[in-house]
């Protein structure tokens, strides 16, 4: 041990035997202490009220995000229901008397409730050839939900797609085909990620991603479609 930190040490020790051994020295300190307090009375009264505030500040946001997504959900419920019956005008805009998602999303933004209710427009404006406002809506919902979030994924691929855009299409497609991979919907999703990397022009990725449905979903429903474009390509790309 060097020197300089022999001697740190032997004053700290030096320090904390002086407060064991002699009561005056923890007096003068506990004397310091109070004589601070008395001094600035107005600060550390500021502080903690600060502190206060910020807690109570911090459970107010919780508990009300926690009532409004609540009440959110409630008033979700008959918008659901109407897009789950196909009637995707009512489920955006409400029958008069229920609200419908768009309201749910102005209405009660930041909740879950608000979240999903992006999903589901998204969807709807997808099956009404409005891409543009079905990829405004998706790129704002997120889910922990691996098929779900994978699904948000895809569509906001075919809304690409519908824009011409096959980059950013190629790379949603990607993002559902890596988000916890799967037997039952990876194959259906490499199969449109291999149409974008076709229509992008790529025929290599193409053949590979054709070919990665053969090798590693062969039960699955996208396989006998995969074997039939992989080699209709390999035959275009040998020409």
């Amino acid at each position: 041990m060097s020197k300089s930190k022999v001697k740190r040490t032997n004053k700290s020790q030096e320090v904390s035997n002086e407060l064991l051994e002699n009561p005056e020295a923890i007096a003068t300190r506990l004397n310091r202490g109070e004589t601070f307090l008395k001094e600035n009375t107005r600060l550390v009264g500021g502080i903690i009220a600060a502190g206060i505030l910020v807690i109570a500040g911090i459970l107010f946001f919780q508990i009300h995000k926690a009532n409004q997504n609540k009440k959110a959900q409630a008033e979700m419920f008959q918008a659901v229901y109407y897009f789950e019956q196909d009637s995707v005008d009512l489920a955006l805009n409400g029958d008069g008397v229920n609200a419908g998602l768009l309201s749910i999303i102005n209405n009660y933004g930041g909740t879950d409730a608000a979240n999903l209710a992006h999903f589901y427009v998204g969807s709807i404006y997808l099956s009404q050839s409005n891409p543009s406002k079905a990829a405004e809506h998706l790129k704002k919902f997120s889910a922990n939900d691996f098929f779900v979030q994978a699904q948000a994924f895809s569509l906001l691929g075919d809304a690409y797609m519908e824009l011409g855009d096959y980059k950013e299409a190629i790379r949603q497609y990607n993002r559902a085909v890596n988000h916890k991979t799967n037997k039952f919907f990876t194959p259906k999703y490499l199969n449109k990620l291999a149409i974008a990397y076709e229509e992008s022009g790529d025929l290599k990725k193409a053949i590979e991603t054709y070919a990665r449905i053969e090798s590693d979903y062969f039960d699955s429903y996208e396989f006998t479609t995969a074997r039939k474009h992989k080699a209709r390509l390999e035959g275009l790309s040998s020409n």
